[in-house]
């Protein structure tokens, strides 16, 4: 006698992964756990491997490859936004939007291969410049899946943002008050970060990826220097861009600093808050522009105002967002491929030339689709997805 236990049976094809399964449910006790898992074992059971149920389910059809990958997302979820994603994507919201595609790069590689079939009449079973439109059609979405991939990304992740400022305006400061703990070193003495400094912290269930950087300044100092450069490379990156002003100092070396920031490559596209830190050394609030927040990063006042700012920025974003948003790797790489293979089919349309010649680039497309869903797998690829799941799933 090991306990009272319910088990549920859940006939093929009606349980998660399409087989024959029976749940045991069992109380808490580790103890009560672990020797019903070494009777089962004694009776010729073995322990599941990684990702092994969803693996399953995939191979029975109950989810496709996406799905299965979502999976995985969901337990990772660390936040509202990336547990929301990988929900729709787990419900078959993106996975639909992947069919669609699919089905129109099928009918399309059929008009053409029925041509190749009929090559010695001179055959033409769809008008050229129909097929082209219909070949843009689907490559604007492809690209609108692929331009998705930067906001589902930083919502998985968190969404980046920088600080940036002159040495000594408080961006350490911001940082700690922001995170509620003491992550940076905070000194009087300017150049103490040398380096960038990362934290993830969420608000309102909005998740921020928030990064302090070496303070904007002339050096000669290699080490200071080098974390200067790399204050630029985190802007380039960066979403959202914190400017940190010491209230004591004229605003005019912030007219600077951003106006040599204004070179980064898609700075235009950045959203900018200007933070007038250190109004609590003031006996009055400055006059600033608009966007400035007024705060003391010690004091914390002023805080408040600046975290709503900024959910509500990513909210903004996310209302002018795409319902099916990219969050994985793997398939922004493999929408690349199909983007590129539809390009040159739409290159062979324009330029009228005959089927068999790129009719090869719509199978191509048609391949790196299906490695997404699953349609086409290897055993490699298969094995480094469903290693990412812990034994329980």
């Amino acid at each position: 006698m090991l306990d009272d236990v319910v088990a549920t049976v859940f006939p093929s094809p009606r349980s998660y992964t399409g087989d024959d399964t029976v749940e045991i449910s069992c109380h808490g006790s580790p103890y009560i756990q672990q020797a019903l898992l070494q009777a089962l074992l004694d009776s010729g059971a073995r322990l599941a491997e990684p990702g092994e149920f969803t693996r399953r389910a995939f191979l029975n059809g109950k989810l496709d490859l996406s799905q299965a990958e979502a999976v995985a997302d969901l337990i990772d979820a660390t936040n509202a936004a990336a547990h929301s994603l990988a929900l729709s994507q787990l419900r078959g919201g993106y996975a639909q939007e992947l069919a669609q595609l699919r089905q129109q790069l099928v009918d399309l590689t059929a008009l053409l291969e029925l041509e190749l079939d009929f090559s010695d009449e001179d055959l033409q079973f769809a008008d050229r410049s129909h097929l082209l439109s219909l070949v843009s059609l689907t490559s604007s979405r492809v690209c609108a899946l692929r331009q998705s991939f930067r906001m589902g990304n930083a919502l998985k992740r968190g969404i980046p943002v920088a600080i940036i400022g002159r040495p000594n305006a408080g961006k350490s400061s911001l940082l700690n008050a922001l995170i509620h703990d003491n992550r940076a070193i905070v000194s009087d003495i300017p150049g103490t970060t040398r380096d960038t400094i990362e934290e993830t912290f969420t608000i309102d269930g909005t998740p921020f990826r928030i990064i302090d950087t070496a303070g904007l300044r002339h050096s000669d100092d290699p080490i200071e220097t080098l974390g200067i450069h790399r204050t630029i490379s985190t802007v380039a990156q960066a979403d959202i861009i914190l400017y940190v002003l010491d209230a004591t100092q004229p605003f005019s070396h912030a007219l600077d600093d951003l106006q040599e920031l204004q070179n980064i490559r898609s700075f235009s596209d950045k959203h900018l808050f200007i933070v007038n830190n250190k109004i609590d050394l003031l006996p009055d609030l400055p006059l600033a522009p608009s966007r400035t927040f007024p705060l003391s990063a010690k004091e914390g006042s002023g805080l408040e105002a600046l975290t709503a700012a900024l959910v509500n920025t990513v909210r903004t974003d996310l209302a002018q967002s795409p319902d099916v948003m990219l969050t994985n790797a793997r398939h922004y790489e493999a929408l690349g491929h199909v983007d590129q293979a539809l390009l040159h089919v739409a290159k062979g349309l324009a330029d009228g030339l005959p089927a068999d010649l790129f009719v090869v680039d719509l199978r191509d497309a048609l391949y790196h689709l299906g490695t997404i869903t699953g349609q086409v797998t290897t055993d490699e690829v298969l094995g480094n997805i469903f290693s990412r799941f812990c034994i329980g799933k």
